[in-house]
């Protein structure tokens, strides 16, 4: 990876700091010093918004989910990127295949699908359907900032409370509170789960992490208004990154006080350009660490950056990986987790009708 100059400004409330190229650009280009000052009056240019929205018509809603290794049959997404720039997201390279940037793209060039409700309309409405376990925002968060206008999210929420269709999601943002009118409902008739991501109780570090993410105590909160409506609402401890994530322990104790009664965790996944995007971090914010963090996430992947194997994608393998297993399961069997997901009911949906409207018998 070519050494690049990057301002401090250019970090503040981002995850990447540059335009990363994606793996199918034919031209790479790079800063160049001339002498001349050009590389300090380019890094001074104004940054692109935070924010820029655009609106695809979708043809097809439902994802099928066939790996073993993941425990839900289809998922649904309502939007492609996530202003919350995590750095560490598995889905970066997904903005590859729009010819944008994995990089800064990703977290500011975000694509709703405006459509999603009448395409799932359709495909919830076909004979040959049928309910299996089903997961909203598997690939970037279903509540990230733009949810608050746009409501995609609560659109598709209110279709499922319609057909009777279960779910669960996954977020880090309390904006999932302002539809506990739907949720909470849903969940008294086992239709619907949350999971609440906090990968550590350090703001500061979170800050850095995932820049525009609820803050930790924030998302405390959000598992205790949860479960105080009566919703099953689980933790995630994800991606737990060796030398960086040192808190798992206190905050599974932390979720647990709040209300959490289910767990998982996954370790840190670098597939494509992440790796460069996360190795870029590092050395932006533990440059003297960088090298020993990235020699134990190899550890875990066989000495690679990433090994996709459906075995150990998730939870890694080697020494390193074993002991983020046991710290794992020393912490949730002692505080009473469930370590299952939580069970829903397939057996309550009942199809839309031709007009959109619920079926009378």
């Amino acid at each position: 990876m070519p050494d690049t100059f990057i301002p401090i400004h250019a970090i503040k409330g981002r995850g990447a700091a540059t335009r990363l190229p994606h793996r199918f650009e034919r031209d790479a280009r790079d800063a160049f010093d001339d002498g001349w000052g050009t590389l300090e009056e380019g890094s001074a240019e104004p940054l692109p918004p935070l924010q820029e929205v655009r609106f695809e018509d979708v043809k097809s809603v439902l994802s099928e989910n066939d790996s073993p290794d993941i425990h839900f049959d289809r998922s649904i997404n309502p939007y492609r990127g996530c202003e919350h720039g995590c750095i560490y997201c598995f889905a970066r390279p997904t903005h590859s295949y729009l010819n944008l940037s994995p990089g800064l793209d990703f977290e500011t060039k975000l694509i709703a699908k405006r459509n999603i409700v009448e395409v799932l309309r359709t495909e919830l409405g076909r004979r040959s359907y049928r309910p299996q376990n089903l997961a909203i925002g598997t690939a970037t968060d279903c509540y990230q900032p733009i949810e608050r206008e746009l409501r995609l999210t609560r659109s598709v929420i209110e279709l499922l409370q319609e057909v009777r269709h279960p779910f669960g999601l996954v977020t880090k943002s309390s904006a999932v509170e302002r539809d506990l009118d739907l949720i909470a409902p849903m969940a008294a008739q086992r239709l619907a789960a949350v999971y609440v991501t906090i990968t550590t109780l350090d703001g500061e570090l979170a800050r850095k992490l995932e820049p525009r993410a609820a803050a930790p105590h924030r998302r405390l909160r959000t598992v205790r208004s949860l479960a105080e409506a009566g919703v099953p609402v689980g933790v995630s401890v994800a991606p737990q990154i060796p030398f960086v994530t040192e808190d798992m322990e206190k905050v599974l104790e932390a979720a647990w006080e709040a209300g959490a009664r289910s767990a998982f965790y996954t370790v840190i996944r670098l597939p494509w350009e992440v790796a460069p995007l996360f190795k870029q971090w590092l050395e932006l914010h533990y440059p003297q660490r960088a090298a020993r963090i990235m020699a134990r996430i190899h550890e875990m992947r066989g000495g690679k950056d990433y090994d996709a194997d459906f075995g150990t994608r998730m939870v890694g393998s080697g020494l390193w990986a074993e002991l983020i297993r046991q710290r794992f399961e020393k912490a949730t069997q002692r505080l009473g987790f469930n370590r299952e997901r939580i069970a829903l009911d397939l057996s309550a949906f009942r199809p839309p009708g031709a007009a959109g409207q619920g079926s009378l018998f």
